[in-house]
């Protein structure tokens, strides 16, 4: 049996534990910057690796949880690599393994350069636009998200943070779906009312984004991208418990 320590014995680190591919979008966005009114067309050229975004942040934590890295080992041919991805995945993605327990993947320094050099093997691996569909918290979305609730939720993910753990959270606009998208949180920062927090967008691997909660309005908030004009939304913690 694997032992589970509460939180991981590491600190996340952008540069190496996230994929240096990219989620890909089916449409393209054409946000008004003065109106802020988001008009969509079909990506040209189409995408090839699309409608797995939290397949994608699932796979991030489990690496992050399950794996320990080690350059200085020769790098594996591919069955020994499937083999090791595939049960870095297969781990439990609710706990730690400790250190002794986690699966070595030789060669690399981490998911970035593993992911560099085996995209299409991890592409294939991480799992298909169906086990986006059919994540445990769309059903939230249909219900209200009480402001209560984001205030205990921002209390929750900068504590979690604190400890090095990597929440994996899902935001979402609902009735009206302008988004519906997952990252993992991996740091915050508290000032004049607000809490930033750090996260891995897999729609824009150069670089972490920022997902702000206010104190004020108890309010979540996603600065305008390159897929989104920004603003508030709602935002639920998945992979944590049984119901999510």
């Amino acid at each position: 049996m694997i032992s589970a320590p509460a939180q991981p014995s590491r600190l996340f680190l952008f540069g190496r534990d996230t994929f240096a591919f990219a989620h890909e979008l089916v449409w393209e966005y054409r946000i008004d910057a003065a109106t802020n009114e988001t008009t969509t067309v079909r990506a040209n050229p189409p995408p090839t690796y699309y409608h797995r975004c939290f397949v994608m942040v699932r796979a991030a934590r489990q690496f992050f949880y399950h794996a320990r890295f080690d350059p200085a080992l020769p790098a594996p041919e591919a069955a020994t690599c499937r083999r090791l991805i595939r049960s870095v995945l297969a781990r439990n993605p609710r706990r730690v393994s400790a250190e002794p327990d986690r699966i070595v993947v030789p060669g690399y320094d981490g998911l970035r350069s593993l992911s560099r050099a085996w995209e299409a093997m991890l592409k294939a691996e991480c799992g298909g636009p169906w086990e986006s569909y059919l994540l445990r918290s769309h059903w939230r979305m249909v219900f209200p998200v009480p402001r209560q609730q984001q205030q205990r939720l921002a209390q929750r993910l900068e504590q979690s943070v604190s400890q090095g753990a990597i929440p994996v959270v899902h935001l979402f606009r609902f009735p009206h779906i302008t988004i519906n998208h997952g990252i993992v949180v991996f740091g915050a920062t508290a000032a004049r009312g607000e809490v930033r927090f750090q996260a891995y967008d897999p729609n824009i691997p150069a670089r972490p984004v920022e997902l702000i909660y206010r104190q004020a309005d108890r309010t979540f908030y996603f600065p305008r991208n390159h897929y989104w004009a920004g603003g508030r939304l709602q935002v639920i913690e998945i992979i944590r418990n049984w119901l999510y």
